[in-house]
């Protein structure tokens, strides 16, 4: 595990498109594709900013969610909306993208189906997750129904999540999936966070499911 500190969140969301902008670079140059899988919520924002101007040719990149609740793309909880607000815009809207939500089925029912559709992307070429304090990563919480079958060796690419407390079921890229990607990166800011991460390495996958992506992770920390 590496740790990258920058002077201040803006720094980090620039350093880091850049970043990510050259290995999807590095990966066309050897493959005809790359794959970008990459998570929803506010953390991650201010980077898609950056990127989706940088100068790639993103017709041969695709692009995946981390996770998504299950919510169509008018729902503001919708992380496939986010990705289409922030990201697949400006030079990044060429880009290829597989949204996850399947209306008129749940969550489990749809699971076997877009993780068939997405099979083509694995192993995924560029990761990039967040964590909360509860050192959740994806959509691998502490305590969700359906997280064992998520952290098995052998699940599928995408599996169904409920967690307790959260009105909206989801899907989420399993552990193997998350681990398997060539290139993975953790973005986290504040001291909260960072001693969460600390506090996660002497703990269980199922007491802190973000040790599933650690091993051969660069941390990307801003206070």
């Amino acid at each position: 595990m590496k740790i990258t500190e920058y002077a201040d969140r803006d720094m980090l969301a620039i350093d880091l498109a850049n970043l990510l902008a050259g290995e999807l670079e590095n990966s066309l140059f050897t493959h005809d594709h790359a794959s970008l899988a990459l998570p929803g919520g506010t953390t991650p924002g201010p980077i898609y900013d950056v990127l989706c101007a940088v100068r790639l040719d993103w017709s041969r990149v695709h692009i995946l969610l981390t996770d998504e609740r299950w919510v169509d793309e008018t729902s503001p909880h919708s992380n496939a909306a986010l990705l289409r607000e922030r990201l697949l815009t400006e030079r990044a809207a060429a880009a290829q993208f597989t949204p996850y939500y399947r209306a008129g089925k749940t969550a489990a029912e749809a699971a076997p189906e877009v993780s068939d559709a997405i099979d083509k992307y694995m192993p995924i070429s560029v990761l990039v997750l967040g964590m909360g304090v509860d050192m959740h990563t994806a959509s691998l919480f502490p305590g969700a129904e359906g997280l064992e079958a998520a952290l098995a060796s052998d699940a599928a690419h995408l599996c169904p999540i409920s967690v307790p407390g959260q009105s909206h079921a989801r899907l989420t890229l399993s552990a193997a999936a998350l681990d398997g990607a060539l290139s993975k990166h953790l973005v986290i800011y504040g001291d909260e966070k960072r001693e969460a991460l600390e506090r996660a390495l002497s703990l269980s996958r199922a007491e802190a499911p973000v040790r599933t992506v650690l091993n051969q992770a660069t941390i990307h920390w801003a206070a």
